[in-house]
C-alpha cells in the first residue's frame, strides 16, 4: 500500500525507513515481551535514560525508554506505534485500510483461539513467537540489515511495482475479501490503478526532462562549443523506453519498464548532464544551479 513514485527515492534515506516491513520497540519492551512470551508475565515499567550531549554549556536531558527510532518503519513511541512509511503525496486511507485489515484479521484469529478455549496468554505467546523476526531495534540504514532480514525469513521487496502487484496474490484477494473489506475484483482494481500511476507519473518525468535537455541545454551547450553527442545519445536513449512503455498494453509489464526508465536509463541521462555541467560556463547553462538556488538572495539583478 505505500508502494508510490516518490518512495522509490525515499525509502532508506533523509530519516525516511528502508523499504524492510519491521518494527522498533526498544529495549524494554522488548525484553517485557520476550519474558512474557517466556512464562514470565511482570508489569510493564519502562525505565528512562540519560541522553548525554557531550557539549558543555548543554546539559544531559531524560528520554523515554521508548524513544522512537526514525529508521524504523513501524516504531513504537510509547502509548501509540507509528507508521512512518508512506510516501509524502500518498493518499492514506488504502494505506489505513490495509492497517486495519491486519489488525482485523489479527483480532479475529486470537477471538477464534480462544473462544475455542485456548488461555489468552497462550495465544498471545503463541503469536509473539510467531512473529518474533520483524522486531527489529536497531539501524535500518544498515547495510547489514537486509541480508540478516532475509535469513530471519522476512518479506522483502525492493522494487514498488513488484510490491503494487503483490495486492493480486490469492492470500491478499482472500484478506479483504473475507473482511468484507473488498472483494477480488475491487482490490484488482486498485492494483491496477496504482500501476497506472506509477507509470503515468514517470511517463511525465522523463518527457519533461527531454524537452528540457532537447530545448535548453543541448543548445546551450553547442552554442559554447561543447560536444552534445554524448548527451544527445543519452537522450534517445530515454525516448526509446518511453515509446516501449507507451506501447505497453499490460499495466505491470508498462510499471515495470517505467521503473527501469526512470532508476536506470534517467539515471544515465542525468549523469551525463551533471558531468557536462561543470564544464560549461555558468553564463551559459541555462538552468538554475543548486547555488543559484541556496544562495538565491546573492543571485538576484
Amino acid at each position: 500500500s505505500i508502494a508510490c513514485p516518490g518512495n522509490d527515492f525515499r525509502l532508506g534515506a533523509c530519516e525516511a525507513p528502508p523499504a524492510i516491513m519491521s518494527t522498533y520497540i526498544g529495549g524494554s519492551l522488548t525484553q517485557f515481551l520476550d519474558d512474557f512470551r517466556n512464562g514470565k508475565a511482570t508489569e510493564y515499567k519502562p525505565v528512562k535514560k540519560m541522553l548525554q550531549t557531550g557539549v558543555d554549556i548543554v546539559a544531559d536531558f531524560e528520554v523515554p525508554a521508548e524513544d522512537r527510532n526514525r529508521t524504523s518503519p513501524f516504531p513504537y513511541g510509547g502509548h501509540r506505534f507509528e507508521f512512518r512509511a508512506v510516501g509524502s503525496t500518498q493518499n492514506v486511507s488504502l494505506v489505513n485500510t490495509v492497517l486495519a485489515a491486519i489488525c482485523a484479521e489479527a483480532f479475529k484469529d486470537f477471538a477464534d483461539q480462544i473462544e475455542a478455549g485456548t488461555k489468552p496468554q497462550d495465544v498471545a505467546a503463541a503469536s509473539l513467537d510467531a512473529h518474533w523476526k520483524v522486531i527489529f531495534n536497531g539501524n535500518g540504514y544498515d547495510k547489514a540489515w537486509p541480508a540478516e532480514a532475509d535469513a530471519r525469513g522476512m518479506c522483502r521487496i525492493d522494487s514498488g511495482v513488484e510490491a503494487i502487484n503483490v495486492l493480486a496474490e490469492p492470500k491478499n484477494l482472500a484478506l479483504f475479501a473475507d473482511l468484507n473489506i473488498m472483494d477480488p475484483l475491487e482490490t484488482l482494481a486498485r492494483r491496477d490503478v496504482m500501476l497506472q500511476h506509477y507509470s503515468g507519473i514517470v511517463q511525465i518525468e522523463a518527457a519533461c526532462m527531454v524537452d528540457m535537455i532537447v530545448r535548453q541545454i543541448i543548445p546551450a551547450i553547442h552554442a559554447v562549443g561543447i560536444d552534445t553527442k554524448a548527451l544527445m545519445d543519452a537522450v534517445r536513449a530515454v525516448k526509446t523506453k518511453l515509446h516501449f512503455i507507451e506501447s505497453q498494453a499490460d499495466d505491470f509489464t508498462k510499471a515495470k519498464g517505467a521503473r527501469e526508465l526512470r532508476l536506470e536509463t534517467m539515471e544515465t541521462c542525468r549523469a551525463v548532464c551533471d558531468s557536462i555541467e561543470e564544464t560549461c560556463p555558468a553564463s551559459a547553462w541555462p538552468i538554475a544551479s543548486y547555488k543559484d538556488l541556496l544562495f538565491l538572495d546573492c543571485n538576484q539583478d
